[in-house]
């Protein structure tokens, strides 16, 4: 089933810049869908388009097969959404805070108590909670976001840019939960980021996006699968320059950087590395693959 459907959607700022032009996308239930873009690219007005914050000029918008334009309060109870970001009263408790988006979905306190402990405890809130919001480190802040956007079980989660500012062991923790979600519970994902490392390892769809418009819209196989090159830094002894078929070595400062065309395999380069009195002591990705090609589309 397709759990979100944008149909030529467009949005415009004065009537004359373009923040989003004509933008069609498909979410599947159960993805993990990653948008890719630059600062201003539009990531965020296609997250506010579909969460009711930003007024879309024309287009349509479906969610679980239900037009947002005239089901947007049954829409809204499918969906969660962790925005970039803190928008709560930092005076009040995390416990209130929760409760009371659980109120605002016509959810009792009585019926909310069971998911606020499984989700103080997921997120390691359970002794924050009766402390105000303005206490707590930006990373308990993020997870109380994460924590208000589950209350009310929705089957669908927005988060937009949830590991920014973030310390790497809670960007960890997060993502490992956010995992947990997908795979355990079938909450479709919909993630914006910048860590492309990130969406590469969780999402399994991905779009990009440049100036308001999708470049590409395709499983991560398929757009990984485009990627004419790739280029490793390596340590050696007895550095070289040379091209060989579809293979370049090339010394830089003290590293070797290796570029191996598609048409090659990685075992190529210990090949010719042996053949040519090249020891390789280590060797990794200069970027990762989502990024060379992400880098690659924008220069177009």
């Amino acid at each position: 089933m397709k759990a979100l459907q944008l149909k030529n959607v467009s949005k415009t700022y004065d009537g004359k810049k373009f923040a989003l032009k004509d933008v069609s996308l498909t979410v599947n239930e159960g993805d993990i869908y990653g948008l890719l873009g630059a600062n201003g690219a539009g990531k965020s007005t296609i997250i506010g388009s579909i969460t009711g914050l930003v007024n879309k000029d024309k287009g349509q918008i479906e969610i679980f097969g239900k037009d947002l334009s005239s089901n947007e309060t049954e829409c809204k109870k499918l969906i969660g959404v962790v925005p970039q970001e803190f928008n709560f009263s930092i005076f009040e408790k995390v416990e209130d805070i929760i409760l009371w988006q659980a109120g605002y979905f016509g959810i009792s306190k009585k019926d909310a108590l069971p998911q606020l402990e499984l989700l103080l405890d997921v997120l390691n809130l359970k002794d924050k909670r009766h402390v105000p919001a303005r206490a707590l480190s930006g990373g308990m802040k993020r997870r109380l976001m994460i924590a208000r956007a589950l209350i009310h079980k929705p089957k669908f989660l927005f988060l937009d840019e949830p590991t920014a500012g973030v310390d790497v062991e809670l960007r960890g923790q997060t993502l490992d939960f956010v995992k947990k979600l997908n795979k355990d519970h079938g909450v479709t994902i919909f993630l914006t980021t910048h860590y492309l490392e990130e969406a590469e390892s969780m999402c399994n769809k991905i779009a990009i996006i440049k100036e308001g418009q999708i470049l590409k819209e395709e499983s991560k196989e398929s757009l990984l699968s485009q990627l004419k090159s790739e280029t490793f830094v390596a340590k050696t002894k007895n550095g070289i320059n040379a091209s060989f078929k579809n293979i370049e070595f090339k010394t830089v400062g003290e590293n070797t950087e290796i570029t191996i065309s598609n048409q090659q395999s990685l075992s190529k380069i210990f090949e010719i590395a042996n053949e040519n009195n090249v020891e390789i002591i280590d060797i990794r990705p200069k970027t990762n693959k989502l990024e060379s090609l992400y880098l690659e589309l924008l220069k177009n």
